[in-house]
């Protein structure tokens, strides 16, 4: 196999960083001609997550003067939170590994730009590995830094909910984030991005960690910044505030000084698409590469979701990097990838048209749940960049809205339905303007579909 092209590697396609730590800090030297024009980004994905997320807000900054190689995302190895962040977890981190990991990272982005300085904007947890860095060091190697929906005060400030997580303000992670009279960084340029009522983690009820009616300590300002700016973006939710289009801007604006010229993404007629296969283990998932997984690329019918041929566009066992392409796609066209792995289910996944190049096309299996038992085929709508609104958005799956999908603050970013094994049919999945027709497939044989929003 090929190794990974330079592209890869200074584009941040995410593909080696695990393994990829410095033992020793890069050399600080006075560049000034290199400095000019605003700092490379590091994105920076929150619990459970990946680095996946951040697709459409690298395709918003390509699409105002940013080069590719001066975009970065990380994924941590271990991207869930430990419950009690003092005690050792299988597959789970602590606040010190991902402060680690981090700063690991920005080392090696700095010497691949040859920059003195990069700007990180994190989502929710990502935040914290933030806020940790800048606190222990890491500052010198900062210019701005954007938290999105990051629970800066806790979820909850309690002794008695969520004891020992590192979301938990009365902690002695969040403790020592939060000591002093605000949570300026001399030197860096600090900014919040939080929703005015619609964060499910910045609730005075809760509800949303399993404790309906018990009060969590904060509110609805959780996830401000105390000294810093903090933008308000009214009735979005918990991810949104991350990755929408009104997170774009003001993101941009606060690291390059000036409001983006357009909020659009510009196509590429034939987009170069590639990424990671990356698995579970007990039941938790991991960004580590996986080896011996089968990906298959059919091109479906944009009405139907049948393939146009029996014959896959694309086909590759993954070795030990996990990558599964590169596959030039149209980016007028519907896709179902599907993944293959020993003793997993085998995940259909059908997307929308990618507008643009990414080396963050990243799979996952999709387990199935115990609600799924008996099933004759299971069809989920996902959402990862944001929560499914009841009254704030237009969404449904097959023409109904999925049971378990709650009213008022937005909390779930998952549908499902069972429908019978035969015949198969379409199945269509709907969210505001985005439309993305499946195919069902029998979950006695291992089968199980997932319709996947970019929006």
């Amino acid at each position: 196999m090929k190794g990974p092209t330079r592209r890869a590697l200074l584009g941040g396609a995410a593909l080696l960083w695990p393994t990829l730590v410095l033992a020793q800090p890069v050399p600080r030297r006075q560049q000034p001609a290199a400095e000019a024009g605003p700092p490379p980004v590091v994105f920076v994905h929150g619990n459970g997550d990946s680095s996946a997320l951040w697709i459409n807000n690298l395709w918003r900054f390509e699409a105002n003067g940013y080069k590719r190689n001066q975009l970065f995302a990380i994924d941590f190895v271990y991207p869930n939170a430990r419950s009690d962040d003092s005690k050792p977890q299988p597959y789970r981190s602590s606040a010190e590994d991902q402060m680690k990991e981090l700063t690991s990272f920005v080392i090696q982005v700095l010497k691949a730009t040859r920059r003195r300085k990069v700007a990180l904007v994190g989502s929710s947890r990502g935040g914290n590995a933030i806020r940790s860095m800048l606190k222990n060091g890491g500052a010198d190697m900062v210019s701005h830094a954007v938290l999105c929906g990051t629970p800066n005060k806790g979820i909850v400030i309690s002794e008695t909910l969520l004891p020992g997580s590192e979301f938990n303000g009365a902690f002695p992670f969040l403790k020592g984030l939060n000591e002093g009279p605000d949570d300026l960084v001399p030197g860096v340029e600090m900014m919040a991005i939080r929703s005015d009522r619609n964060d499910k983690y910045s609730q005075p009820d809760g509800r949303f960690i399993g404790a309906p009616g018990k009060p969590t300590g904060v509110s609805y300002d959780a996830s401000e910044l105390r000294g810093a700016r903090n933008v308000v973006l009214d009735g979005l939710d918990h991810r949104e505030v991350a990755f929408n289009k009104l997170a774009f801007a003001a993101m941009f604006e606060h690291i390059t000084g000036k409001p983006p010229a357009t909020l659009f993404i510009a196509q590429e007629p034939l987009p170069i698409l590639n990424g990671r296969v990356t698995g579970m283990t007990e039941g938790v998932y991991t960004n580590i590469a996986a080896a011996g997984a089968e990906v298959e690329i059919f091109e479906v019918d944009a009405k139907t979701g049948e393939r146009k041929s029996a014959v896959a566009l694309h086909r590759k066992t993954t070795g030990e990097d996990g990558v599964w392409g590169p596959f030039v796609g149209r980016a007028d066209a519907y896709y179902e990838f599907v993944l293959h792995m020993p003793g997993l289910p085998t995940t259909h996944t059908y997307r929308s048209p990618f507008l643009r190049s990414s080396d963050l096309v990243h799979l996952r299996p999709q387990p199935f749940a115990k609600s799924d038992e008996g099933a004759g085929a299971v069809t989920i709508m996902s959402r990862p960049r944001g929560y499914f609104g009841v009254g704030r958005d237009k969404f449904s799956l097959d023409g109904k809205v999925p049971p378990g999908i709650n009213d008022g603050v937005p909390g779930v970013s998952t549908g499902r339905l069972t429908f019978d094994a035969t015949p198969p049919r379409t199945v269509t999945a709907v969210f505001n303007n985005e439309t993305i027709p499946t195919r069902t497939w029998p979950a006695k044989d291992g089968h199980i579909v997932v319709a996947e929003f970019l929006n």
